[in-house]
């Protein structure tokens, strides 16, 4: 480490000397508590001293960027130390606001336009299973309120995946998609044993449930027009048309019952 940065933190743990907590956590058993840093080494002098942004013995500058909190040496990349998360954000900071239900820095143009779930950054990220709260790598905002690393995001948007993996929900506008499975359905009809079928149905986006026409293609909600659906129970087939003997009914219907004949009556 001292070859590439000038300074080296002693951890307050085991006493050995690393860069960062990353460093430390990646050979060590155990995890760093960067909070509890006190001393770093300086790797021009080697001087030990306590914590801070420049070597009080060659004042050489450990770094352009100093948190005495986190206990942070970095590059400037426009960081700022959040209260409220309680660790350091890469900003600049006028264009973040904390949310404090989400309990997350949040870009200012989601600043009344995001849903909130609470304490939702203290949750790992559903598809790398990774803390998102402290991690390095950028949050992605679900319309639905849930996170998850950008670069997951993005993986889940090559491969097709548009549901949030936690409730399902669709994670971007699918109006477009919903429009070609119309056509799609439209173009196969389903066979003549299945036409009627209905199936009752559950909607991921907007939560209806209802009962609509079954087809292989999707089963599209009554409620919101989305084809994020999940099926509940089996195929309900309608019954069966009563076919009617119209033979029968005539012969039933249009024969009356044999009489006697009337009898006539002789004046007395």
């Amino acid at each position: 480490c001292c070859r590439k940065h000038i300074y080296s933190c002693i951890a307050p743990c085991c006493g050995k000397l690393y860069v960062c907590r990353l460093c430390h956590d990646a050979e060590e058993n155990h995890q760093m508590d960067r909070f509890k840093v006190r001393e770093v080494q300086c790797c021009e002098c080697q001087t030990v001293q306590q914590a801070q942004q420049t070597c009080q013995q060659c004042h050489v500058q450990f770094g352009e960027y100093y948190c005495d909190i986190c206990h942070l040496f970095d590059k400037d990349k426009k960081q700022y130390h959040c209260q409220d998360c309680g660790i350091c954000r890469i900003g600049p900071k006028e264009k973040y606001f904390h949310c404090v239900k989400c309990n997350l820095c949040l870009a200012q143009d989601l600043r009344g336009n995001h849903k909130c779930v609470e304490n939702v950054s203290r949750q790992n990220c559903p598809v790398c299973m990774e803390d998102i709260h402290t991690s390095r790598i950028g949050a992605h905002v679900l319309p639905c309120g849930h996170l998850l690393h950008k670069t997951c995001f993005d993986d889940m948007v090559r491969t097709g995946a548009y549901r949030c993996p936690l409730c399902m929900h669709s994670v971007w506008n699918m109006e477009d998609h919903w429009d070609q499975i119309d056509k799609e359905i439209a173009q196969s009809p389903m066979p003549t044993e299945y036409q009627g079928a209905t199936v009752k149905i559950i909607c991921n986006d907007c939560q209806a449930h209802c009962t609509v026409p079954f087809h292989v293609l999707g089963m599209k909600c009554s409620g919101c027009g989305s084809y994020n659906t999940a099926q509940e129970g089996g195929l309900i087939q309608q019954p069966p048309q009563q076919e009617q003997d119209t033979e029968n009914e005539a012969e039933t219907d249009t024969d009356p019952e044999q009489q006697d004949p009337p009898q006539s009556t002789t004046p007395q």
